[in-house]
């Protein structure tokens, strides 16, 4: 089957890349030129474990192609992907989907045979009708279906979420657009995937309700990382106990800094934005953002009092900004609310990240940025943890406090055990449970 798929982002590129695995004749298209000709090189302007080389053997079985003509792309493709960002509108938060009508007007206007029109970007409940009545607005009579299927892949591991999902789900009526998604899919059907069909509608708010759902656990679990620090409990326990029930899960039970990422903030404040339009209440969500915003700035204090009271003068190492680990993205994470607040308050920061400084470094550019792991620590009066890389889960504690000004370590994401890290000498601050000091 030929498939067309409109944007080459985060979702369009891997999705792209992994339909062409499943055997089909895929083309990836943009309007940036530039990123066209690097992935033409086979140059990837993304980091995604894995994704060069499977872009690599696709492109080279000629499965996978690239181009910024979006007229012979969609030519003679039963599937049209659009595919391109929906970030938050400025004011309101609702998302923008400048892009996806401007890619829905192109494909009208070129479209010469029947062909289902797929919403894979994230957008709000309504968006395939309005995007079905634009495309039968400029062509009267055009044989074609729109339909939903979002996507639900997790940055550092996106690859093995679309080869072996929990579930793909498509939002159409049109019996004609259910079995092209159905062939396209057949991989999946064959491995007894969940292929659930409902409405283009119930298809878009279960996006939407799903990452929401995901944020909570997340600002549930941070606030019972405070209530555990407030009464002596640990919240890592709190997490399995609760986690092993089948009932609740293991996963989003990790107490961190606060949700970042290209999902979760802009999502459920899209949700909210759509909740308020409809006339419906959505007060958890609500809560979420204002929680989660509130923790983000709540970090830097935190650190500030780890270090007594102030970092005037304190130079501060930072082990990870990207939001969570294997992905170079930057969007929202708590960095970015956490080093400009410390700069702020006097500190200097020298920092490290193995994937997002380059990004970095353009939204943060008064950081010293480090060749290693171990180099921002260099007479550092403490070290933070802000990100949970592999790389930083076995570091040499011996060194760390021999290299620190003085010995803290404030641990964002509790990837150690306290006690290892008092008989190492260090003073260790972590989240939801107390702080343990080195032993004498």
């Amino acid at each position: 089957m030929k498939v067309a798929m409109i944007g080459t982002g985060y979702v369009g590129l891997v999705s792209g890349t992994c339909f062409a695995e499943f055997g089909h004749d895929v083309v990836c298209v943009d309007k940036d030129a530039s990123k066209i000709e690097r992935l033409e090189k086979g140059e990837i302007p993304i980091f995604e474990p894995g994704l060069d080389a499977l872009v690599e053997s696709n492109v080279d079985a000629g499965r996978l192609s690239f181009s910024t003509n979006l007229a012979t792309a969609i030519k003679g493709a039963e599937a049209i992907f659009i595919a391109v960002g929906t970030p938050s509108r400025r004011g309101d938060g609702h998302a923008d989907l400048t892009y996806v009508f401007a890619a829905a007007e192109e494909i009208a206007d070129n479209l010469d045979g029947y062909a289902v029109v797929v919403t894979k970007s994230t957008v709000p409940v309504g968006t395939g009708d309005r995007v079905e009545a634009l495309i039968r607005e400029r062509r009267p009579g055009l044989d074609f279906d729109v339909a939903s299927n979002p996507e639900f892949l997790r940055e550092g591991a996106a690859i093995e979420d679309f080869m072996r999902p929990d579930r793909v789900v498509v939002g159409t009526d049109s019996g004609r657009a259910r079995d092209i998604m159905k062939r396209l899919y057949r991989p999946l059907f064959l491995n007894e995937t969940p292929v659930l069909f409902t409405s283009r509608r119930t298809s878009e708010l279960t996006k939407y309700a799903a990452n929401a759902f995901l944020a909570t656990k997340i600002t549930f679990i941070n606030e019972m990382a405070d209530l555990c620090e407030a009464t002596g409990a640990d919240v890592q326990d709190v997490a399995r106990g609760i986690g092993l029930d089948g009932r609740i899960g293991k996963k989003f039970l990790h107490a961190g800094p606060g949700y970042g990422g290209s999902c979760f903030p802009k999502d459920t404040k899209a949700l909210a934005q759509t909740a308020s339009e409809f006339g419906a209440s959505v007060s958890i969500v609500d809560a979420v953002i204002k929680a989660n915003d509130a923790r983000k700035k709540r970090m830097a204090d935190r650190i500030v009092s780890a270090l007594g009271g102030s970092v005037s003068g304190k130079r501060i190492a930072i082990l990870g900004v990207t939001f969570k680990p294997n992905t170079d993205d930057m969007r929202d994470a708590p960095s970015l609310d956490i080093i400009p607040a410390l700069q702020k308050a006097g500190a200097s920061i020298a920092a490290f990240d193995p994937e997002g400084m380059h990004e970095a470094e353009r939204l943060m550019p008064d950081v010293a940025w480090a060749e290693d792991a171990y180099a921002p620590m260099e007479g550092a009066d403490a070290l933070v943890i802000l990100t949970e890389w592999n790389e930083f889960r076995a570091l040499d504690l011996k060194r760390i406090k021999s290299l620190l000004l003085r010995p803290i370590v404030i641990d964002l994401r509790n990837i150690y055990p306290p006690e290892e890290m008092a008989n190492a000498g260090l003073s260790y601050y972590s989240v939801g449970r107390a702080a343990v000091l080195p032993q004498p």
